[in-house]
């Protein structure tokens, strides 16, 4: 986990690295599965689980884990570094500071907490219960994961927690942040791996 430095939302950081530094999820007041995303100054609407934000993330609660602080952190209460970018079907950015991973058929997610593989990519056909990362929706046109439960890994701490496309209404989630089609663009030609995405209340 990237230590939190008010120099990560500044031009310093874009200077040095390039790129913006952090992303800030907040509840949008009144609607406890909306939220206000916050990037470089810049502001979008987003879609949270369906259980709102809850600091006991469990796996199918549909509520969008809230990771405790690390010593020394500010009030946000979890900060993610991006780990992977999965774009699909060649609706998004050819070209990111993230790696491109593109989504293929095969290409599952394991959230059955029993399983060796709970909480990772997988290939399919995979016998333990998963979710399949090419869709027709289109909500996974492009797929950042967020660093939750994956070092360390705990069962039933939740799974696939992800940066996707939201639906046209925002409709709830199932635990993921999710951005409209054009947010999501925008991002993904600024965002790096050095970039941390917050969740604040």
């Amino acid at each position: 986990m990237q230590s939190y430095s008010k120099k990560r939302d500044g031009k310093e950081f874009r200077r040095k690295f390039g790129g913006i530094g952090a992303i800030s999820v907040r509840t949008r007041p009144g609607k406890c599965t909306q939220a206000i995303v916050v990037a470089d100054k810049r502001v979008f609407a987003g879609a949270l689980g369906r259980g709102g934000i809850s600091a006991g993330k469990r796996e199918g609660d549909g509520a969008t884990p809230l990771a405790p602080p690390e010593p020394r952190a500010p009030p946000p209460r979890a900060r993610w570094a991006l780990r992977a970018f999965c774009p699909g079907g060649g609706r998004m950015p050819a070209a990111s500071r993230l790696p491109l991973v593109p989504i293929r058929p095969d290409m599952g997610w394991c959230d059955a907490p029993a399983d060796p593989n709970y909480n990772r990519p997988v290939r399919l056909p995979f016998k333990a219960s998963h979710e399949k990362m090419e869709r027709g929706d289109r909500l996974y046109d492009a797929v950042i994961v967020l660093d939750w439960n994956i070092r360390p890994r705990r069962r039933n701490c939740g799974s696939a927690i992800f940066l996707h496309v939201a639906r046209p209404d925002y409709r709830p989630t199932e635990g993921c942040v999710a951005i409209s089609p054009a947010a999501m663009r925008w991002l993904l030609r600024h965002v790096s791996r050095r970039t941390v995405l917050r969740i604040l209340r």
